[in-house]
């Protein structure tokens, strides 16, 4: 596990650890009864926990563990686990619960744009990324401005995919597309050409800027 995200977890855990994980969920009777977490796969688990299967503080005690398995597994989906929270109305968890959560997620974002393709766990690309912390965070300009900073190959090659996907009909958070049409997204993506026009990626990254500059052309 990559350093950061090792300790963007290990403070999850040392933050949800008054949450203690019981062995045993109660489970709605009618739907499925007592549920034995060891014994169930956390994609099943999390379709029903919090609502069918335990508590909130059961939320809360297996916080540490889901978001581990997210990005280092395959077996859970995103969208599903930060629904999950969305429900319990993190944005209403004390002040270092909602902090340790939302480190996690940074530093998710910053190994996200570090390699292309991705090797994130069950997060598969920018797009995917920003969809799902869109309407978890409420607000995705940390995100972005980051992506500003974050320079080389890789993470212009996400705004690439991010910019075929999305004129091949993909849908963004207007958020995003407000930082697509600004003139110094095209810019980037005019200077990675240049400087990789001899690598294999190359002519994405040349696409990517005319099907920008066009898109914006046709917008205003």
């Amino acid at each position: 596990m990559d350093d950061g995200l090792a300790a963007a977890v290990g403070r999850l855990r040392e933050t949800f650890a008054r949450y203690p994980r019981r062995a045993v969920l109660e489970g709605c009777p009618h739907c499925r009864g007592s549920v034995l977490v060891d014994e169930h796969d956390l994609f099943s688990l999390t379709i029903g926990l919090g609502g069918t299967v335990g508590t909130g503080d059961d939320v809360k005690s297996l916080v540490p563990l889901l978001l581990e398995r997210l990005a280092t597994g395959d077996e859970l989906v995103p969208s599903m686990v930060f629904s999950l929270l969305v429900q319990q109305g993190w944005r209403t968890w004390p002040p270092a619960e909602q902090e340790a959560v939302g480190g996690y997620l940074m530093v998710v974002w910053r190994l996200l744009l570090a390699e292309h393709p991705p090797r994130v766990g069950s997060f598969c690309d920018a797009a995917e990324f920003l969809g799902v912390a869109g309407g978890f965070s409420g607000s995705l300009g940390l995100f972005l401005h980051d992506w500003d900073a974050i320079r080389g190959s890789a993470a212009d090659r996400h705004i690439a995919d991010l910019v075929i996907g999305w004129v091949s009909g993909a849908q963004l958070p207007a958020a995003v597309l407000s930082w697509l049409h600004r003139d110094v997204v095209r810019d980037r993506l005019y200077d990675a050409f240049e400087r990789d026009h001899d690598a294999p990626w190359a002519d994405d990254l040349a696409r990517a800027y005319d099907l920008l500059a066009w898109q914006v052309r046709s917008d205003r």
